[in-house]
């Protein structure tokens, strides 16, 4: 962010006199800004599965079709450096960092792939520790409470 951007965005704020901070909390009041019951931790698994399906086609699409050309890019890559064509070294290398990225590519379809698999799972879980930590909490000024009206 430039200077006069800044300068410009506290000028904007002077003006509406929105020099207040607000944290990122539940808003007081009716309750409208809070989260939804049963918590705010969210997972599809319709759309984990699509994520998951998506990621296992491409996996099974590259790992059939991506070293079509292999076997003709090393026999072209054979016949030019015979010829004395340093252009059978290059697309050597080519061949060489084409089926390094296609692994890298293959292995991160296969991460996606199987961590959409127990995503849910992990979420759910998570979603019950944070309720009981919550839970204890409220459970603990409860008690607090009862023995200072006492």
């Amino acid at each position: 962010m430039a200077w006069e951007e800044w300068d410009q965005l506290k000028a904007n704020s002077a003006e509406k006199g929105t020099t207040a901070m607000q944290l990122n909390r539940v808003p007081d009041g009716d309750g409208a800004g809070a989260p939804p019951p049963g918590g705010d931790l969210k997972v599809d698994q319709k759309e984990l599965a699509a994520v998951g399906d998506a990621a296992y086609r491409l996996f099974d699409r590259l790992g059939r079709q991506g070293r079509d050309a292999w076997s003709v890019s090393q026999s072209a890559a054979r016949d030019l450096r015979t010829q004395g064509f340093a252009l059978g070294d290059a697309i050597d290398h080519v061949q060489e960092r084409w089926e390094a990225q296609l692994k890298t590519l293959l292995d991160a379809c296969a991460h996606v792939s199987n961590h959409m698999d127990f995503t849910q799972g992990a979420h759910a879980g998570d979603e019950h520790y944070i309720y009981d930590v919550v839970s204890s909490i409220a459970t603990l000024d409860a008690g607090f409470t009862e023995r200072t009206q006492r």
